[in-house]
């Protein structure tokens, strides 16, 4: 399984969180997603530039950002919508009132 095979699963289940839990925060999500890509990207570019992260050249598409192959920015992606999703979920249960019988 290549990075973008792998990617694409995550990144569906990630939206589908976010999809059932989150409505109308797109804004909100946005200015997130933008300076963590940002980030990622400067970071990313300093570990694989420093030898620590290696990518198998027969498992990414060939696109780079840098030094860094665009597989790897979905993880990022990925965060920025289910962390806030997962977040608001769990906070959004324990305000519902118990019903009791």
């Amino acid at each position: 399984m290549n990075y973008l095979a792998l990617n694409l699963i995550f990144l569906a289940l990630s939206l589908s969180f976010l999809l059932l839990v989150s409505r109308n925060r797109w804004p909100a999500y946005l200015v997130g997603v933008l300076p963590m890509l940002l980030i990622t990207a400067v970071f990313d570019n300093l570990i694989v530039g420093a030898g620590i992260v290696a990518y198998d050249p027969a498992k990414i598409s060939g696109v780079m950002v840098g030094l860094v192959p665009i597989e790897d920015f979905a993880y990022t992606i990925a965060a920025v919508l289910i962390v806030p999703s997962v977040w608001s979920a769990l906070t959004n249960r324990k305000k519902k009132p118990a019903v009791t019988k």
